[in-house]
């Protein structure tokens, strides 16, 4: 039998030919803290079934790598739906509906109590001691799509028909078949990390280890307004027939795309005259406060709010807090010694408090403007607010209560902007509001920066990391939650975004991702961004804006 030469960590092993990754994984699970997932063989991800074939390079992940935690993820719905159904019987199912505090909210089709949802933990806990293959197989398209319409999956047997591939990749577990477009643990024994927390009878929530926890699992903190937001968005979406990518791609084949694109943005537009009249009913009010995660669209919402405000009788004014970064020289840095941007020490908090200050007792200011290319900020612009005025403050720490404590919380208003896809690709498999973001971030880095996608996928992981560290805890403290996402906003990014995505080559670290996002985006139809209003908050990524932004 002829011999391979494998590296790993930096040192040469020789392995007969055709080993597979799980037999050398086993040399190395000891250096893990979790099972080990996947591995990355020549820079491409690899399940632990596949072998080795040639000399090759090699890398083991755990779920604390974000995409083996990702895979990790998939099992752990798969293996959860199988149990479900092997205590409830093959007419129950669940449907994965979006995230909730660092979990997933599932719904049953069924009514479920605690104590049945203690008899699916237990099978679940049962299955992993299983140590149950979860198996590739390879079938045609159609095979595909007649297996899952005869087991009553129409919506899964649907999405296939926008997959070109004429085989596409199944995996068993016991008797069952799901296609969940990523790659899969190999076995049950891995997915041992869960909890469910029990909600109501119509759902409860998925936890598991992700990439930002240290310590395992953490405690579960209900994210009331957030579930309401997405609760309230699925809702309307429902009325519109608008629940996954099939019903999304049917309105764009049937020509009538045009008319979902302005029933959304006249959604839009109520709900922040809605806003505004909020606002305004508490006539304590002076400051609004905007604040969100990357890519949320929160200038052009802020501007939008303004436009509402104005045709209700008042005279917003508007501040970015991004204009009050320290100079670059001063530039908090990270443990690796970069730049940390998404920190708050990153912005002069003394001189954005001592502005706000001034303007609420009627002085005027110059304010500042920052230059990002040269890095410091530059004073030209002069604001000056009457008694009766109220100023609008967007930025990613607006939310953060060390962002003007010393004004009194009547005087205040906070929004939690969020940009959630109303959007599954199948009951088991949703959209992440996570990737949506990253494709808006894509389109807008490289339209209105210059960034190739390999630099903008670079500094995601450390903007992820701000979020989670600097914006997420303070999102159930806002007084209003809005939603940024456009139900149809992904065929629409798709045409921007998939050529920037085909030019990330091989060779590149960031390859992987671009073609995850490829793959995902195969499965929309494009749509034309033509009709779409120069003040939707979608311009704020692809152009073509009427806000400066």
């Amino acid at each position: 039998m002829s011999k391979l030469i494998i590296t790993i960590n930096g040192s040469q092993k020789e392995i007969d030919y055709g080993t597979t990754l799980e037999t050398i994984s086993k040399d190395y699970q000891q250096d893990f803290k979790y099972d080990i997932i996947i591995a990355k063989v020549d820079g491409i991800y690899k399940e632990l079934i596949d072998t080795i074939t040639k000399n090759s390079e090699i890398e083991f992940l755990d779920l604390t790598h974000r995409s083996a935690n990702s895979i990790y993820v998939n099992g752990l719905i798969y293996l959860m739906i199988y149990a479900f159904q092997q205590v409830f019987g093959k007419q129950a199912n669940l449907k994965v509906c979006h995230s909730l505090d660092k979990g997933l909210y599932i719904e049953p089709t069924i009514p479920i109590k605690k104590e049945d949802l203690d008899v699916l933990e237990n099978k679940m806990r049962e299955l992993v001691n299983s140590n149950l293959p979860i198996q590739k197989v390879t079938v045609s398209r159609l095979e595909a799509m007649e297996y899952f319409k005869n087991i009553g999956d129409f919506i899964k047997a649907d999405i296939m028909k926008y997959v070109t591939s004429t085989h596409l990749t199944l995996y068993k577990l016991g008797n069952m078949y799901n296609y969940f477009y990523s790659l899969m643990p190999i076995s049950t024994k891995s997915l041992s990390h869960f909890e469910l927390t029990y909600l109501n009878e119509k759902g409860f929530v998925l936890r598991f280890p992700t990439i930002y926890m240290k310590d395992g699992i953490k405690p579960y903190e209900h994210r009331e307004n957030v579930f309401h937001l997405f609760q309230e968005t699925r809702a309307w979406a429902k009325k519109l027939n608008l629940e996954n990518v099939t019903d999304l791609n049917k309105r764009v084949s049937g020509s009538n795309i045009e008319e979902l694109i302005q029933l959304d943005e006249v959604m839009k537009n109520y709900g922040l005259m809605e806003l505004a009249k909020k606002i305004i009913s508490n006539q304590n009010v002076k400051v609004v406060l905007l604040a969100g995660p990357s890519s949320t669209g929160k200038t052009t919402t802020t501007n939008k709010l303004m436009l509402s405000l104005k045709s209700l009788g008042k005279n917003p004014k508007m501040l970015s807090m991004d204009d009050f970064f320290v100079d670059r020289c001063d530039t908090p840095l990270d443990e690796e010694g970069n730049p940390d941007f998404e920190r708050l020490e990153a912005v002069d908090l003394k001189l954005f408090e001592e502005t706000i200050e001034k303007l609420l007792t009627g002085q005027e200011v110059i304010l500042p403007t920052f230059n990002f290319v040269l890095g410091e900020k530059e004073y030209k612009q002069k604001m000056q607010i009457s008694s009766d005025d109220i100023l609008l403050i967007e930025g990613i720490h607006a939310l953060n209560p060390k962002v003007l404590e010393h004004i009194p919380k009547e005087k205040k208003c906070t929004i939690y902007l969020s940009a959630l896809t109303e959007l599954n690709i199948d009951n088991h498999v949703r959209v992440s509001t996570t990737d949506n973001r990253l494709l808006r971030r894509i389109v807008r880095d490289n339209r209105t920066r210059g960034n190739n996608v390999e630099e903008t996928l670079k500094s995601w992981a450390k903007v992820r990391e701000g979020e989670e560290n600097y914006i997420f805890p303070y999102q159930d403290e806002a007084d209003y939650t809005f939603n940024t996402a456009m139900i149809y906003e992904l065929g629409v990014l798709k045409t921007f975004v998939e050529p920037l995505l085909y030019s990330v080559e091989p060779t590149s670290p960031y390859y992987n991702e671009a073609i995850r996002l490829i793959n995902f985006l195969r499965l929309f139809l494009p749509i034309p961004s033509e009709s779409i209003p120069s003040d939707s908050i979608l311009r704020e990524f692809i152009g073509g804006g009427c806000f400066r932004i």
